[in-house]
């Protein structure tokens, strides 16, 4: 006859941080969200006016990355304000995961973008229509100003939030953009040939496809709830069972709920009950020192009784 699955008394779940509890790391860069979103905002719309008026794709590709940008930072505040709520008995880890649905619909939306772009360049490079170079040139340094100005007050961010990561990437690839258009602008200057603008305009979107690809994945794996990249589960494996009286290990999962909030559950395996609370202790400094998680529930149980439901199901 089969026994019932027992657990020792040393059932621990470790506390969250107060930057797990009240929100993403992206909260602490808010304000500097809301500066690149109105930056971006502000030109995306001269951007698109300056595109109408010289016939520059460049221009337009420019804006319309631009354009998710803005829309981007827009549902980085927002999730943001989401994930600053408190839990509820419904949604227990509150709205924290909003960041990450955010970066996945901007990395959806972009390639959707950058696929009509190439389109569009594909389509410009057979028919070139005329474009004015003095006009486009004097948009492209105004805009890879504020590119740069944008990506200043980012960077800080982008190795704290997967949000900030790819707000971080989108204006990086508009500043490049912006090199771009900069660049075609004297060629056609000095050349006339304005094949030059369709060939940028394709540039910028190859270029952005693989980064967003990244994010995308990044998004996806989060979701999924897949193990964080820092965390090699087998190294974290042995660490646990090198702790003294620990004989076995089982059910370990690390995962992500979003950035920079990373949690564990596993259940240990010990021979002497007798010491559960300075194993408990021992496991989870482990976890902080060596792997910086807080967020932890460490299931102790008895071998002895494990051994006893092993002979009872035979």
């Amino acid at each position: 006859m089969a026994g019932g699955h027992s657990h020792g008394p040393g059932h621990s779940h470790g506390s969250p941080s107060r930057s797990q509890a009240g929100g993403s790391a992206a909260a602490q860069h808010k304000t500097r969200l809301r500066w690149a979103l109105v930056l971006t905002a502000s030109f995306m719309v001269v951007e698109v006016i300056g595109g109408l008026i010289t016939g520059s794709l460049a221009l337009i590709a420019d804006a319309a990355h631009m354009l998710t940008d803005a829309g981007g930072l827009a549902l980085a505040l927002i999730a943001i304000n989401f994930g600053e709520r408190p839990a509820t008995p419904q949604k227990t880890f509150g709205y924290v995961r909003m960041e990450v649905l955010s970066a996945l619909a901007n990395a959806v939306v972009l390639l959707v973008v950058t696929a009509f772009v190439l389109y569009e360049a594909y389509d410009r490079f057979l028919n070139p229509p005329p474009v004015l170079g003095g006009p486009m040139m004097a948009v492209a340094i105004a805009g890879l100003i504020v590119n740069l100005i944008s990506m200043k007050l980012l960077s800080a961010g982008s190795s704290d939030s997967l949000n900030v990561k790819g707000a971080y990437f989108e204006v990086m690839s508009d500043m490049l953009g912006s090199l771009g258009v900069l660049i075609a602008a004297v060629v056609i200057l000095l050349t006339g040939w304005t094949p030059a603008d369709p060939l940028v305009g394709a540039g910028i979107g190859l270029f952005i496809i693989p980064r967003t690809w990244m994010l995308l994945r990044e998004a996806i794996h989060i979701l999924m709830e897949g193990t964080p990249p820092h965390v090699d589960l087998t190294l974290l494996e042995r660490t646990l069972l090198a702790i003294p009286g620990v004989t076995a290990v089982h059910d370990i999962h690390v995962w992500t709920i979003t950035s920079g909030v990373d949690s564990l559950s596993c259940h240990l395996v010990i021979a002497d009950m007798a010491r559960s609370r300075e194993t408990l202790a021992a496991a989870q400094a482990a976890m902080r020192d060596t792997y910086d998680l807080t967020h932890t529930t460490i299931q102790i149980e008895d071998q002895a009784l494990r051994t006893e439901e092993g002979v009872s199901r035979i």
